[in-house]
């Protein structure tokens, strides 16, 4: 059945003017318009596609970042999917990781550059799931795993998080790792593994 013309709204996306009901995301409106939809693939196939778009609403200057299976489409929307690789340089396997007291450890390892975070709150404002970011990469430098595990429960793993970060933090990575650790290992209390870690580190005096 053909939508009234009435009902549909208008707007730009990767700089095609579509038109598409206002109760449509934008990726559902991509499809109203006649675009080809990939079988199997992407969240309507039960498997998120990461469809991280740029936004700019009508009237407005800021340009916001959102996810295109979320974003209804509003009139005089002007919408660009991002596209770009999904590198990671940390690589590495539980199974190398001996026991629990040593996740800390390894995490700088893997993560070295975590402990270089500037607080600028970049990554915190490029997510589009309104995840506590920054706070989840201090918990994780803090050896407060299931903690910061917990604030990336709704990671989508977007990697919009990245692109607002510095000092080239993968910090969803971090939060991915911070929940696998957690379910691996039942972690011990973080600040022991924090005091041991310390210790290892010389920053405390140890007295025989």
């Amino acid at each position: 059945m053909t939508e009234p013309a009435d009902n549909l709204v208008k707007a730009i996306i990767n700089g095609i003017e579509v038109q598409a009901p206002s109760n449509l995301s934008v990726i559902q409106a991509l499809w109203h318009a006649g675009y080809p939809r990939v079988k199997s693939v992407g969240c309507m196939e039960g498997v998120c596609g990461s469809c991280r778009v740029l936004v700019r609403r009508a009237g407005a200057r800021e340009v916001t970042t959102e996810l295109g299976c979320e974003l209804l489409v509003e009139e005089g929307m002007e919408v660009n999917f991002l596209l770009f690789p999904n590198p990671t340089h940390h690589t590495y396997q539980l199974d190398d990781i001996p026991n629990s007291w040593e996740v800390q450890d390894r995490f700088h390892h893997i993560f070295p550059e975590a402990a270089h975070c500037r607080s600028c709150g970049g990554c915190t404002t490029a997510c589009p799931k309104g995840i506590e970011v920054e706070r989840g990469v201090e918990l994780a430098a803090k050896g407060k795993f299931a903690e910061a595990g917990d604030l990336f429960v709704e990671c989508v793993m977007c990697n919009l998080c990245q692109t607002g970060c510095p000092e080239t933090i993968a910090p969803n990575h971090v939060g991915l790792f911070a929940r696998r650790v957690t379910a691996y290992f039942h972690i011990r209390p973080s600040n022991l593994i924090n005091r041991l870690e310390r210790l290892r580190r010389g920053e405390m005096q140890v007295v025989e």
